[in-house]
This record gives C-alpha cells, sequence and structure tokens, in this order.
C-alpha cells in the first residue's frame, strides 16, 4: 500500500520549495554582483579559479572551485531535472499526448524565438553565433520564486503551466547541451559510460529498488562521461532515467517509489545550496566602467533582447496561436494579460542561461562575462516587467472559484493534471 511522506502533497510541497529556492537563488546573485564589484572583487575571483583538487581531465586541467560548481554540483542539479522530467512523462502533468500539447507547444516557440532574435542581433559578428542557445532556456527556481511575490494574484494554474513549460524546456536545454556543445568526443570514454548506463538500466529491469547501486554508478557515469567530451552534467540526466520510478496516482509522495524518494531528497540541496551557489559563482560581473556602449554590444543585446522580447513573443504567441486554432484550451482562471505577464516571467533565464554562456565560448573570458551581463539584463527586465503586468492585471471572473477547486485537488490527490490547467477552456465572459 503506498503511503504519503506528508500532509503536504508533491505538488504543493514542489512549488512552496521553487519559490523559497528562487529567493534565495536571487539573494546569492545579488550578493555575487555586490562582491565582485567591492574591495573582496579580487579575493572573489582568486576563490573561484585559484587550483583546488585533481586533473581529472587534460581539458578541463587542474580542478578549481568554479569547475567542481559548473561540471561536480551541476551535475546533481541536472540529476534532479532528470528526475523531474521522468516523474512528469511517466507519472504526472506531462502523461499524456493533450497533457503535453501546449507546454510543448509553448516551450518550442519560447526556445526558438529567442534564438533567432539573438541570431539577428548579432549577425555583424559571426564569431557569436555559438551563442544562439543561450537565451532559450528558462529558470523555473527564479521565475516561481518572482510569482511567489505576488502572493494570491498569481492564479495557481499559471504557476503550474510555468512549471510544465520549464519542465519541457529544460529538455530542450540538456538537448542543446549533449549536441550543439560537444567538440571533440572520447569514443572510449563515452563507450565506457554506455557500458555504465546500460548497467543501470539492468537493474531497472531486474527489479533493483535499492538507491545505492544506482548512485555508484551515477558517479561513475559522471566520470565516462567527463572523459568522453560530453558535458559531465549530462551524466545526472541519463542516470535519473535508469531511476526506477512506481506510478503513485493520488500518492506522488510514496515512500516506495525509488525516484520520488530520492527527488524528494534531492531537492532541499539543490534548491537551497547548489544552485544558488552556482549563482554566487556565475553572476559576479564586474560593472566598472559599464555604459551604454557595452550595454548595446552584439553579444549582451542579442542575449537581452532573445530573453525580454523572444520569450513573450514565442510563449504568449503559441499560446494565443493554440487557442485561436482549436489545438488546446485557455487556461482556466487566467485572463489573456495574466497569460501575457508569465510568458513574460520565462524570460528569466538565470541559471541555465549562464551555464550555456560558459558553455558557449570557452577559453573566452570576455565573452563569457558580456554574456553574463545579457542574461542579467534580460533576466531582469523579464522579471520586473512580468511582475508589473501581474501585479496590476485585474483577477478572472472565475478566479477564486478556480483557486478553491485547484486547492482541492491538489490536496486530494496529490498531483494537478495539465488538462485540467491548460485544456479545458473556461466559459467565455465576453
Amino acid at each position: 500500500m503506498t503511503q504519503r511522506t506528508g500532509p503536504i502533497s508533491a505538488l504543493r510541497d514542489f512549488l512552496q520549495s521553487e519559490a523559497a529556492g528562487g529567493i534565495v537563488l536571487m539573494a546569492a546573485a545579488a550578493l555575487a554582483l555586490i562582491v565582485a564589484n567591492g574591495p573582496l572583487a579580487e579575493a572573489y575571483h582568486h576563490l573561484l579559479h585559484a587550483p583546488l583538487g585533481p586533473v581529472l581531465t587534460e581539458k578541463l586541467g587542474p580542478m578549481t572551485a568554479h569547475l567542481w560548481i559548473n561540471d561536480g554540483l551541476m551535475a546533481i542539479f541536472f540529476l534532479l531535472v532528470g528526475l523531474e522530467i521522468k516523474r512528469e512523462f511517466v507519472d504526472g502533468r506531462l502523461a499524456t499526448w493533450q497533457q503535453r500539447r501546449l507546454p510543448v507547444l509553448a516551450a518550442a516557440a519560447g526556445m526558438a524565438v529567442p534564438a533567432i532574435i539573438y541570431l539577428i542581433a548579432a549577425a555583424r559578428d559571426p564569431g557569436l553565433a555559438a551563442g544562439w542557445a543561450i537565451p532559450a532556456a528558462t529558470d523555473i527556481a527564479f521565475a516561481i520564486g518572482v510569482l511567489a511575490l505576488l502572493g494570491s494574484r498569481a492564479p495557481t494554474s499559471l504557476k503550474l503551466f510555468l512549471t510544465t513549460v520549464a519542465i519541457v524546456d529544460d529538455m530542450g536545454a540538456v538537448a542543446i547541451i549533449a549536441i550543439a556543445y560537444t567538440a571533440k568526443i572520447n569514443l572510449i570514454a563515452l563507450a565506457a559510460a554506455a557500458v555504465i548506463l546500460a548497467g543501470m538500466m539492468l537493474l531497472n529491469r531486474r527489479g533493483v529498488m535499492a538507491l545505492t547501486p544506482y548512485m555508484i554508478g551515477a558517479a561513475l557515469l559522471w566520470y565516462a562521461v567527463l572523459l568522453s567530451g560530453v558535458h559531465a552534467t549530462i551524466a545526472g540526466v541519463l542516470a535519473a532515467f535508469a531511476i526506477p520510478i512506481k506510478r503513485t496516482p493520488g500518492a506522488p509522495d510514496a515512500v516506495d517509489s525509488p525516484l520520488h524518494r530520492l527527488e524528494h531528497a534531492l531537492h532541499p540541496s539543490v534548491a537551497y545550496a547548489i544552485v544558488p551557489l552556482f549563482g554566487f559563482a556565475n553572476a559576479g560581473v564586474s560593472l566598472a566602467g559599464m555604459g551604454p556602449s557595452q550595454l548595446l554590444a552584439p553579444l549582451p543585446l542579442g542575449i537581452a533582447a532573445g530573453l525580454f522580447l523572444g520569450k513573450q513573443i514565442g510563449i504568449f504567441g503559441s499560446i494565443w496561436l493554440a487557442v485561436k486554432f482549436g489545438i488546446a484550451g485557455k487556461l482556466r482562471g487566467a485572463t489573456w494579460l495574466q497569460i501575457y505577464g508569465v510568458s513574460l516571467m520565462c524570460g528569466i533565464g538565470f541559471t541555465m542561461s549562464l551555464f550555456i554562456g560558459a558553455l558557449a565560448f570557452p577559453g573566452d573570458p570576455l565573452l563569457i562575462e558580456e554574456a553574463k551581463i545579457g542574461v542579467l539584463l534580460g533576466s531582469l527586465l523579464s522579471a520586473i516587467v512580468g511582475f508589473a503586468v501581474l501585479r496590476f492585471a485585474p483577477a478572472h471572473a472565475a478566479y477564486e472559484m478556480e483557486e478553491a477547486e485547484m486547492s482541492r485537488e491538489i490536496d486530494a490527490d496529490g498531483d494537478a493534471r495539465c488538462e485540467d490547467e491548460t485544456n479545458q477552456p473556461l466559459p467565455r465572459s465576453g
């Protein structure tokens, strides 16, 4: 018999922890900017880039705190991302095509349009083309954190939709990292990684439910992928797909499902330690001498425009077209202005955008710094304007009824289905 690990449903717990983690991430990013522009700036950069550990691969050289965070700890972040993706596709809000339809369309358009806008803005310098994917990602923790500041002014349907779009968005970002930002491949190491992953899948097929063998396999897989030339964090997503899951409708916190247990165990450390630490290590940009000419340079301008303009055009436009042509229903309990506001929120690309920016221009600190400026500017604009739109947007006429119904659904079965949030249109009120 499945049991719940606590009185709070998994979905409500997820939204609450993401919101709190997003606020911690904002504080970490702000602290990094203060430190990088104060008397401790030199110590900050020395601490991050001083040798700290052995040479694990000749490509990276001696490990530093920055490398341990970006290539090591972020693999745990990607492991959690992989667990969330698998859970949603097997037993969650993306389990059927009807549930996936609107989030997949919105996420795809929300990745393609920013990339196009970036390439147009950066067309003057062909060397910048490698950064096309930087504005394509959405930072779910940061965005949910900003939504949390709105309290009840943000309908639950918007939070669920943002969460689902961000999960699909993460899938696209992982694929981009694996395909577009992998240079030379060590075939022997890649073969070793394939053997390790096959062994983990075999454990799954044999019904092994203990997590320890999978965690050992994940560590070995991480090192093999690191040696292969594919970015090591991809190992986290691959390992997640091997973790067994028990379908638990009505009790998504079930203690006898290995995937759910691991996801619950990892989430606090990822939300409150790993992601904020990544933000602190990567958001420290020196603003000394910063002026309009630097902000309007092709790279930061392209990224900022992609995040701020591309995301809202792609996501809001795809939702509007999907509703107009009957492909999907309008979000329940939300007005078009509120949907526009959450589309703006999707332009907060902080964590994944910073991560891809470092991959896009390896060995070029100047371009990486310019990319950070663009990410910070685009994410900040998206957060401020999106917050303002949602703060002052009038609520839907059926909002209170919707919120009460949504709360009952979440508390009753712990997993509000995306079809309820995204694919059932309300009667038109005029």
